[in-house]
């Protein structure tokens, strides 16, 4: 397996999963300044390019993982499966539904596969919930709320109004539609307190259901990151609360509600970038089925992108 990563910001959270394998046999980091490609690249022994073409005419690469700007995922996902790759994005998948749907297009006509990093997939403690919801273990969820309220962890960075739906609801968002399907109405709230921060709340009404998506980047630095969920079935109720802090390392409990009180929920172990990718080579493997194909997300994207013409509305 020789992967093409794209990206030297975010891209470095793949990277560290891709240097910790022994399944790999070469990563190529791709970047735009030649400096900073080198010296992040040098931190996992990789090589480093600054000719992005290359990870597209090379024919030795599998894989081309794209971890760039938002409008640059559809192009370029576009661009790896016309090269006959296999490609990897970063989520949302595009910046538009219709660009979506057209990567869910060339995808289902494309015999390479095509993959979105849904990593909250992957996270022990939704996973419980999707398999609440499809067990009907605390009877038909009616009420799902999803939070998340961060300070500016990384440098750089901006979470204002312009990017916060996009590239922080995105996620909370897929797994609310995974356990309701799609609202048949949304209603949205925002204060911005300058162009890097902001928050964002978000009501979505279903037949039968409701759910609420906020996230804030409105906190101090000491506060880190903190998020969780709490669904409300016919049956007992279900509360998920994470915290992170700058060492990366979160820390969550799950906790099952009923009429006979209350228990916490034991979660194995997992990071969900590596369990993402661990997937992801499987699937390239054959000992998988893709479960974070485009198609898969698109009901995500197309709540994502509602949303954010509300609080981002085009002049």
């Amino acid at each position: 397996m020789k992967i093409a990563l794209l990206g030297t910001n975010f891209g470095q959270a793949h990277a560290a999963v891709y240097a910790a394998r022994n399944d790999v046999e070469e990563v190529v980091l791709f970047g735009r300044d030649a400096d900073k490609t080198a010296r992040v690249a040098g931190q996992f022994g990789f090589a480093a390019d600054t000719d992005l073409d290359a990870a597209f005419t090379d024919p030795s690469f599998d894989l081309v993982d794209v971890c760039l700007p938002i409008p640059l995922h559809a192009p370029m996902v576009l661009r790896a499966l016309e090269a006959g790759k296999h490609v990897l994005t970063e989520l949302p998948m595009a910046g538009s539904l219709e660009e979506g749907r057209r990567i869910v297009a060339a995808a289902e006509s494309s015999d390479r596969h095509v993959f979105v990093d849904m990593f909250e997939r992957f996270i022990p403690a939704n996973q419980a919930l999707t398999d609440a919801v499809r067990d009907g273990t605390y009877g038909r969820l009616q009420e799902l709320t999803c939070w998340n309220a961060v300070t500016l962890l990384w440098p750089g960075a901006s979470l204002g109004l312009k990017q916060l739906p996009m590239e922080a609801m995105h996620s909370d968002l897929d797994l609310i539609t995974r356990a309701l399907g799609t609202p048949d109405q949304v209603h949205v709230t925002a204060v911005g307190r300058d162009a890097d921060a902001g928050a964002v709340e978000a009501t979505l009404a279903f037949d039968g259901a409701i759910a609420r998506s906020s996230v804030s980047a409105l906190r101090p630095k000491p506060w880190g990151a903190r998020g969780g969920y709490t669904a409300a079935f016919t049956h007992g109720v279900l509360e998920w609360t994470s915290t992170m802090g700058y060492d990366g390392k979160p820390t969550g409990a799950l906790t099952a509600y009923n009429d006979e009180g209350a228990h916490e929920v034991k979660l194995p172990a997992a990071d969900q970038y590596t369990a993402m990718i661990d997937h992801v080579l499987a699937v390239l493997r054959g000992e998988a089925t893709n479960e974070i194909s485009p198609g898969s997300a698109l009901a995500a994207l197309d709540l994502t992108c509602r949303i954010n013409r509300q609080v981002n509305p085009a002049k």
